[in-house]
């Protein structure tokens, strides 16, 4: 294992022993890209983050990690779960959880899907249209629905402000037709924005979905339940504060705004898998285009459409790190093996790594246990998906 890996890693006043995944990698040989995956520190951040969140109940967001192995484990430990569609609620499904336990809170849903949630035992849905209202109620009569607002950007690093939820202004017309449609009206729900890295960043969100909150219960809506859903950070290279210290000042937050809600949810992804998993993968080419470039080009045998599709606008910049330890680096454009020009990890920035480095050589991708092997494809050039080994 190579020396910036090794030994242990201060994060803020507490002492972390070097990861087993970490371990793992460096004992074991791997014939292609493989995304390594500690069940022991998933559920350790999920202890963490439940502390923290109180009476918060945690819904893990399963498209962050559907590994089988993750979800009976947070199963066992008692957690609900956020599906997105019906691939997802048969997983949890398989892996112990019971249709109480599952929330279908993406706002875009097949119809057929709909009826297959219903008629296991499925109950609350999220809704941010008439149409979608409408699909609820002739195939999931009488559920119970948090109407997802959408939220003006926040400080978070990757904000989700557009595609999903619905104005403040059009979010009580939505509460009066799902009452009309025989629906039940829970709540509210919206997403502060992937990677908010700082508590205090959730405070203007909250303003905004406070206003919207007394606006409906003043109008009649017997609102009870609250999903803060996700935006937990995970450190990529970066402290971030413990989770939970984190989650705890989330819901001081929450708790200041909203004293008169029953149920508080929470859907953490990143902030739960993230830091529990690390790809070993492998050096195919350092070259330059032209004997005079100052920049050499480092082609690695996974890209943006074998599991890095986070490094798009290089949102998302992760740590790697090599075998050649504390040896001289120097700037370099990192791209993918495949086909597509668009497979360029990081040039804008350029990174920063060992002048020795050559064909064959290890490197390994740090934080990477949410949102890789949900975002590999099926064999693009024909590459094969990402590995997952879960230990």
């Amino acid at each position: 294992m190579n020396a910036n890996v090794t030994g242990q890693l201060a994060r803020q006043d507490a002492i972390v022993p070097v990861s087993r995944h970490l371990s793992y990698i460096a004992q074991t040989a791997f014939e292609r890209p493989t995304l390594v995956v500690d069940s022991q520190a998933v559920a350790r951040q999920y202890a963490a983050l439940a502390q923290g969140l109180g009476r918060a109940r945690i819904h893990y967001a399963v498209k962050a990690n559907p590994a089988p192995q993750i979800l009976r484990r947070l199963t066992r430990m008692g957690a609900n779960f956020d599906a997105a569609s019906r691939a997802e609620i048969e997983l949890c499904l398989a892996a112990g959880a019971k249709p109480a336990q599952i929330t279908f809170g993406n706002t875009i849903k097949r119809p057929a899907d709909i009826a297959f949630a219903h008629e296991i035992g499925i109950t609350h849905f999220a809704a941010d249209a008439t149409a979608e209202l409408e699909k609820l109620a002739q195939h999931a009569p009488g559920a119970h629905v948090c109407i997802r607002l959408l939220v003006e950007a926040t400080g978070a690093d990757w904000p989700l402000s557009r595609k999903f939820g619905c104005s403040a202004a059009m979010a009580l017309s939505l509460m009066d037709e799902a009452r009309d449609l025989g629906l039940e009206v829970s709540g509210l729900s919206f997403h502060v924005g992937s990677q908010t890295r700082e508590p205090q960043m959730w405070a203007d969100t909250l303003d905004q979905v406070a206003a919207v909150w007394k606006a409906a219960k003043d109008a009649g809506h017997g609102l009870s339940l609250l999903n803060i859903g996700g935006g937990f950070p995970a450190s990529y290279g970066t402290e971030v504060m413990a989770p939970n210290q984190y989650a705890r000042e989330v819901m001081e937050l929450v708790n200041a705004r909203f004293p008169d809600a029953a149920e508080i949810m929470a859907e953490p992804g990143r902030g739960l898998v993230a830091e529990a998993g690390a790809i070993a993968a492998e050096v195919l080419l350092v070259s330059r285009k032209d004997a005079d470039d100052l920049h050499r080009w480092v082609y690695l045998d996974i890209g943006k459409f074998s599991g890095l599709a986070e490094t798009m606008d290089e949102a998302i910049r992760y740590r790697i790190t090599t075998d050649h330890g504390e040896a001289q680096t120097g700037p370099c454009i990192l791209a993918g093996p495949s086909c597509d020009s668009a497979d360029v990890l990081y040039e804008k920035q350029l990174y920063q790594l060992p002048l020795a480095l050559k064909a064959g050589d290890r490197v390994v991708i740090h934080a990477c246990g949410a949102y890789t092997s949900t975002y590999s494809t099926v064999g693009f050039n024909g590459f094969p998906p990402l590995d997952v080994v879960v230990i």
